[in-house]
């Protein structure tokens, strides 16, 4: 079964880029207000995700 965490981590960054795709405001260093929503929401889920990887025990 998918990781729903990982799943919304990667959806949001696909969001993020489809925008910065799409953005001419938006560059590497810059956002508009939609982009950075966008890549605040992708951080965010992000951090999540890796920090409860680094919660789990290292199983073989």
């Amino acid at each position: 079964m998918a990781d729903a965490l990982h799943q919304r981590y990667m959806k949001a960054f696909r969001v993020y880029r489809d925008h910065r795709t799409a953005c001419t405001a938006c560059t590497n260093t810059r956002r508009c207000h939609e982009g950075e929503r966008l890549w605040t929401a992708f951080a965010r889920s992000q951090d999540a995700y890796l920090a409860r990887q680094r919660s789990r025990p290292n199983t073989p």
